[in-house]
């Protein structure tokens, strides 16, 4: 080769040793990070997600005049945590590396997550008449709004679909009508905004929202989700929407999450305890956090089988059992036991509400739990009944009690005559003469009138752990 042409390709092995620009990965973010979204006040609020490995990442937000910065991984991944303010906003933030990101529209406040079934997802395009006469006048510029849509993964994902939006009559279309009632009551009572994040399946087990390794690294969880049956509606595979549709958003800061679901386990019911709380630890693991976990009771309904509606509303108040819980108890919300989807949302999402505004926040707010049998002592031929969360007692609506049954050694069950005291219930049967058990709305479909003087129904509940018969209600 002449030299002169060595020194021709000089300049282009040069070329090469420098990164052209179009050749240079932007940072890249995933979906839950964006404009109007919410983040939560006075955390460490991580940012994350993509770029060219060894990229260096600036990062400014308009509530500080610090600068932050990380690293890409030899991955290209990347994550780093901001301090944020108390509540308040708009701000912005900007991410600088070869491109530069510009976040506008950004409030701090409190995020909750709402998951679960129908009855969470439930909304305008379902007719829910409570959201369509709410949703000409929803606009709140304080509550934002992040829908992530029913989608499946083999494997937990780092990204999902969806944009966090400013509430409105077009926004607001299809989104949970309790998540939205929740977030309405904490804006105006705690004056912060808020960020829901709707993640929801309607017909879908727990399992589904639980991590595959937790079900099948435990024999009576495993088991129980072998038993489930494929549908049409949705998966039932242990971990298939948990993988797309809560692992993205694990690294997003939250204050909570709010739960309905329940339905689509009643056939396995003796399980859900154990995988109800598994699927709470572990999202809390995940999460890093010990985050508050409020969820609602099922609704009395008309199941074909007996007893399994009582029997996994046993299991879900059992669930209280884990530290920083709250359950809600619908019993007195369902004007038909043959419709699975009560009509009633705003009386659930303010009970919900109020359950994270008095122990999550603080306030002081009267008969946020609904009383729940504590311990009987038996009197002569009398059961007497004792009870939490009553501290005013107890009354009846009505003419007279409901749904008090008692039995004797025999397991018989008979109606009880009620007497209510200030402190407890007084349970006999001239038929007893010497009771051992009480059951209180324990079927698929009572609907029991015993209330809190702050006007809560009673807890469902029983004093035996007896076998109960399952089988079709025509048998």
């Amino acid at each position: 080769m002449a030299m002169k042409d060595k020194f021709r390709l000089f300049p282009i092995f040069l070329l090469c040793l420098i990164p052209a620009a179009g050749l240079l990965a932007n940072i890249r973010l995933p979906h839950i990070l964006g404009n109007n979204m919410v983040l939560q006040q006075q955390s460490k609020a991580s940012l994350w997600g993509w770029g060219d490995p060894g990229e260096k990442i600036i990062v400014s937000a308009t509530w500080s005049q610090n600068l932050d910065s990380t690293i890409t991984d030899s991955d290209g991944k990347w994550k780093i945590k901001i301090n944020t303010p108390t509540a308040g906003g708009p701000y912005s933030i900007t991410l600088k590396a070869w491109n530069t990101l510009q976040l506008e529209n950004i409030l701090i406040g409190e995020v909750w997550v709402c998951s679960g079934q129908s009855n969470m997802e439930w909304s305008s395009y379902n007719g829910n008449q409570q959201i369509l006469d709410e949703m000409p006048n929803c606009t709140n510029n304080k509550i934002r709004l992040f829908h992530i849509p029913r989608t499946t993964a083999d494997y937990p994902q780092d990204n999902c679909e969806g944009q966090w939006e400013t509430c409105s009559p077009n926004t607001l279309k299809g989104f949970s009508a309790i998540g939205y009632f929740f977030g309405k009551k904490l804006e105006k009572e705690l004056g912060v905004p808020i960020g829901l994040i709707m993640t929801a399946w309607g017909g879908t087990p727990v399992e589904v929202w639980t991590p595959k390794t937790v079900i099948e690294n435990h024999a009576v969880m495993k088991e129980a989700a072998q038993q489930l049956a494929p549908t049409p509606w949705g998966p039932v595979e242990p971990g298939l929407t948990f993988n797309a549709m809560i692992s993205p958003i694990t690294h997003f800061e939250i204050a909570g999450a709010i739960w309905y679901q329940g339905e689509s386990n009643t056939g396995t019911a003796y399980a859900y305890r154990k995988t109800f709380g598994a699927m709470i630890q572990s999202w809390r693991q995940i999460w890093k956090k010990n985050f508050p976990f409020y969820y609602v009771q099922i609704a009395p309904y008309n199941y074909g089988n007996k007893n399994i509606g009582a029997l996994l509303r046993e299991q879900q108040t059992q669930t209280l059992a884990l530290d920083n819980t709250g359950i809600v108890v619908i019993t007195d919300l369902v004007d038909d036991i043959n419709n699975i989807h009560p009509a009633n949302k705003i009386d659930v999402a303010v009970r919900l509400a109020n359950l994270a505004l008095g122990k999550t926040y603080g306030k002081n707010i009267a008969g946020i739990e609904s009383p729940a049998f504590n311990h009987f002592e038996i009197k002569n031929n009398e059961l007497h009944l004792y009870f939490d969360h009553a501290p005013n007692g107890l009354f009846i609506k009505g003419k007279a009690a409901s749904e008090f049954y008692i039995a004797g050694e025999d397991r018989v069950f008979l109606p009880a005559t009620v007497k209510v005291l200030q402190d407890r219930v007084i349970l006999k049967n001239k038929m007893i003469r010497k009771p051992v058990a009480a059951r209180f709305g324990f079927s698929n479909t009572a609907m029991p009138n015993l209330f809190s003087r702050e006007g809560l129904p009673v807890c469902p509940f029983r004093t035996d752990d007896w076998e109960l018969d399952t089988g079709p209600v025509n048998n």
